[in-house]
């Protein structure tokens, strides 16, 4: 396997939806596990856990509530698109294509890799003030951005999603899932049809970045 820098990953991952059936062989799949334990949390706690999903009848039933939830989101975003520019109509409807596709063929994915984590292990220091929490996460999803690039690396395809956690008492059914541990997101794996990742497009720095006070841009 050809080598690929971290620059370059992260330049180029993108969210594929578009799976082949093949089979993800064991050792591919701990090797982007095992990049994921890699990943900095509060304490080094490691309050996550992840159930690897590839029996067909579990990957199956995931598949139905992740179509539900895909179908209600899809249509609303398409309503939201009614009045946009062409061009962004065609960009968003490519999107959606490849979101009909996931959720069509979501059980069948090589692999299905659910995140699930403890509240009782994390210290959720915003927990008080008067919005939505976000720091728990901080433990979570570091370990799920390492498991995205190292599909990339692996030359997998994947997305991060979270339209099952709308489902999380059926998706604890299904696959076991004892209290208190919570669901974070869902990492369909395997190896994408046609080219897959590629060069991806988001706003420039100066747009995400500010230097010293909010509003004055970080420019080089």
């Amino acid at each position: 396997m050809e080598e690929i820098g971290l620059y370059e990953a992260m330049q180029t991952l993108r969210a594929v939806r578009r799976l082949r059936p093949d089979p993800v062989p064991e050792e591919v799949l701990q090797r982007i596990l095992e990049a994921a334990s890699w990943a900095p949390t509060g304490g080094n706690v490691q309050p996550w856990r992840v159930v690897v999903v590839r029996d067909g009848e579990r990957k199956q039933k995931l598949g139905e509530f992740y179509q539900a939830g895909w179908d209600a989101y899809s249509e609303g975003h398409r309503a939201q698109l009614a009045d946009a520019p062409e061009a962004i109509q065609a960009k968003q409807a490519r999107m959606l294509d490849a979101g009909d596709h996931l959720a069509t063929h979501f059980g069948e994915s090589p692999a299905v890799i659910i995140f699930c984590f403890n509240p009782k292990l994390m210290a959720i220091t915003d927990a008080k003030l008067d919005r939505i929490s976000v720091v728990g996460g901080a433990s979570i999803y570091t370990a799920v951005e390492n498991l995205l690039l190292a599909c990339r690396a692996e030359g997998l395809g994947c997305t991060l999603t979270t339209l099952l956690c709308g489902y999380e008492e059926e998706v604890r059914s299904i696959l076991e899932i004892p209290e208190p541990w919570g669901t974070a997101c869902a990492v369909p794996v395997g190896y994408p049809v046609g080219g897959g990742h590629g060069k991806i497009s988001r706003r420039p720095v100066s747009k995400l970045a500010f230097l010293d006070h909010w509003g004055n841009p970080f420019e080089s």
